[in-house]
Parts: structure tokens; sequence; C-alpha cells
């Protein structure tokens, strides 16, 4: 069997790994697996392709590490509107109570709601974030 050969079959076995784990970096090793088989292809000697694995699979690691830092972080599932739908929906405040909270008729149901500010006004206010069964509302 030839020596490319073998570089692909690594290379589709890290990609089937990749599939079932959902390890993006098994990609990455993978490109740099494909890049020794094509090593392999032009010719070039065994200790050749294993430096070709090493620096196109590092390289590309190294770049999609560094592509990912740069990127913002995701917010939190309780405050995520791609998550909870709640987020960004309005409810009507009347008072609040001595301890800080107030309960809402909100989805024909009563919630308790918390201000995120300090003050507590009345009236109009959006959903922030939902932490367990309690709604964080901010003045409209």
């Amino acid at each position: 069997m030839a020596e490319s050969t073998i570089w692909w079959l690594v290379a589709g076995a890290a990609v089937a790994v990749e599939l079932v784990t959902g390890t993006f970096y098994l990609l990455m090793l993978a490109i740099g697996l494909a890049a020794g088989a094509v090593a392999a292809h032009l010719g070039a000697g065994f200790n050749i392709q294993l430096v070709t694995v090493a620096l196109v699979a590092s390289g590309t690691v190294g770049a999609w590490y560094f592509y990912r830092s740069r990127q913002p972080r995701d917010k939190e599932a309780s405050a995520n509107r791609d998550v909870n739908l709640d987020i960004g929906e309005t409810v009507q405040v009347d008072a609040w109570n001595a301890d800080g909270t107030a309960t809402v008729r909100y989805r024909g149901a009563s919630w308790t709601v918390l201000s995120a500010a300090v003050e507590h006004a009345t009236g109009q206010h959006r959903v922030k974030e939902v932490t367990g069964n309690r709604l964080v509302v901010e003045k409209i």
C-alpha cells in the first residue's frame, strides 16, 4: 500500500472520529494528515511527510485557536435570546414588594420579577434575563 494511501485513510479516520465526537480540532489535524498525503504524492520522504503533517496540523490548530480567541463570547443561556425567547419581552410591574421582588402576570401565569437596576420603578419593563423561575427586568 502506498504511503499516500495510508495518510488518506488516517485523515479519513480523523474526520470520522470528529463527526462522532464533535471536536472541531480533529478537522484541523485531518488537514495536516491530508498535507502529509500530498507530500507523499509529491515524492517526499517519510521524515518530510511527518514534518509536513506536524507543521500544517499545528499551524491550523493554532490559527483556529487564534481566530476563536478573537471572537466575542456568547451570552450566558439565561440572557441569550437565541436560547430563551422570553428575553426582550415586556411585562407590566404595578408594585414592588419590600424584598425587592414583584409579581407579574406573564404568559398566563404569575411570575416573580427582580429589577436589574437599583431603583424599583413601576410601569413597563423589558425582560433582560431569566434566572431559574424569576424574570430579571429593566425599566423601558
